[in-house]
């Protein structure tokens, strides 16, 4: 990203509450700058992208690239106990619930630059917009989490499910893509309290009014439609299982008849254009459905052209804005399963399935944002989003939950992710004028720091 019209960088300077309205003099906030910086940094040497792995070198370079903004700019940082990282204004030291801004700074493999990190900038620029003004707005602080992606322990979320005392204590003993190491060592080397996220202790520093989340949309819509800017309504969840086996029986290619075959791979085959047309037929009932098998494998050790497949190894998720619709779903593939071992003379082994409930964005934030948009000359459409985010988990704990999307060229999770400046700037400029508009009336639901939230 080139550098777009300045924002006045984030902080205040020195001068005390009674100064509220004094200039401040502190040097320009660039976004796109602290964006590109981190991105620099970030870069995947073997490749293309950006990998920022939840818990690993890259995701602690970014959090310490914000770290050294904050402290640049006059902010304040600290970590909380599940390892995430909280800007504020030095002079703001309110213990009223906080309006948070917040979102990731993890990625996947070789992904993109703006997937979740925006979001940390575009919240620093609006702790730098609403600076001058702070007394007159509740408390306001900027949330950098932690693994968020699936793609390194099999678990999202993570950062902020232990954040709010959500994160299953199994989930601490899940292996890292490479088979080494766990994510409770990982969160352990973060400084994280490994044994207050295992008892399900709720970790918020501070309870919190509303959690707003600014995200590239990762999905063609919006840039189809022209929208610089919309306001998400809810976020679908997910059902998923890492690792599915289809287990057959090996044999020599030439030698065994199709009848007595037990071909893994034919049989996955077979289960998945089954559950294809379950789902287009679920689609034409009008019901939210997407289902993906993203990883399917056959053992390295048995490759052979001549090598009847014995195994088969897949993932499969299924996402939906709808509960019933996922529980459908899954049990319809259980029963595919169950169809398709009986025909083929296979059998099929399960993990224990992970699942991410759909959440509801806040209707009275979601006409904030459309009254800011309004206000602003742009208007905000509204739009569901099919990728995860951790506003979902926010939701879930009962806490009013917003997000706005930001228009995104060539999809997410891969290099080519692409954010416009000016769709950046009309984002942040939402964003404020809806926190803005708070000023002395917010009446929030308050998730008390100390009261363990419900699994």
């Amino acid at each position: 990203m080139n550098a777009h019209r300045p924002l006045s960088e984030a902080g205040m300077a020195a001068t005390g509450p009674a100064r509220v309205h004094a200039k401040r003099t502190s040097p320009a906030f660039n976004p796109s700058a602290l964006l590109d910086a981190i991105g620099l940094a970030t870069r995947d040497g073997a490749g293309d992208g950006i990998t920022r792995e939840s818990y690993g070198p890259g995701e602690d370079t970014a959090l310490r690239l914000l770290g050294c903004h904050a402290e640049r700019a006059g902010l304040v940082a600290d970590s909380d106990r599940a390892g995430n990282l909280w800007l504020r204004l030095a002079a703001d030291t309110r213990a009223e619930p906080a309006v948070v801004i917040g979102s990731h700074v993890d990625s996947v493999p070789r992904g993109g630059n703006y997937d979740g990190l925006a979001g940390v900038v575009a919240g620093l620029a609006v702790l730098d917009g609403l600076a001058d003004d702070w007394q007159a707005l509740p408390p306001l602080r900027v949330l950098a989490l932690r693994g968020e992606e699936s793609a390194w322990y099999g678990r999202a979320y993570v950062g902020s499910m232990a954040l709010l005392g959500r994160l299953p204590a199994a989930a601490l003993a899940l292996k890292h893509r490479s088979g080494g190491g766990t994510l409770g060592e990982a969160l352990a080397r973060c400084g994280a309290d490994v044994s207050a996220i295992a008892r399900g202790e709720p970790l918020l520093p501070m309870p919190i009014a509303a959690y707003l989340e600014l995200h590239i949309e990762q999905g063609p819509v919006m840039v189809a439609r022209g929208w610089p800017v919309a306001a998400v309504t809810g976020i679908r969840g997910n059902l998923r299982h890492n690792r599915v086996r289809c287990l057959g029986e090996a044999g020599h290619s030439g030698a065994v008849p199709r009848w007595l075959r037990h071909d893994a791979v034919l049989a996955v085959a077979q289960l998945l254009a089954r559950m294809d047309e379950h789902w287009r037929v679920l689609l034409q009932m009008g019901m939210d459905l997407v289902m993906t098998a993203g990883i399917c494998t056959t053992p390295a050790a048995s490759h052979a052209v001549s090598v009847i497949p014995g195994e088969v190894q897949f993932s499969f998720e299924v996402r939906s804005q709808d509960a019933e619709t996922l529980r459908r779903f899954h049990a319809l593939l259980q029963q595919e399963c169950e169809t398709v071992a009986a025909e083929r003379g296979v059998r099929f082994e399960f993990d224990e399935a992970v699942a991410s409930a759909p959440a509801l964005m806040d209707e009275a934030w979601i006409r904030r944002f459309e009254a800011a948009g309004a206000a602003l000359g742009q208007p905000l459409e509204r739009l569901p989003s099919g990728a995860g985010h951790d506003a979902a988990m926010f939701a879930a704990a009962g806490i009013p939950a917003a997000m706005l999307f930001v228009r995104n060229d060539h999809g997410s999770h891969n290099p080519r992710e692409a954010l416009a400046e000016a769709d950046l700037a009309a984002g942040i400029a939402v964003l404020q004028e809806a926190v803005a508009s708070l000023r002395a009336h917010i009446h929030p639901i308050i998730v008390p720091c100390t009261a363990k939230a419900s699994k």
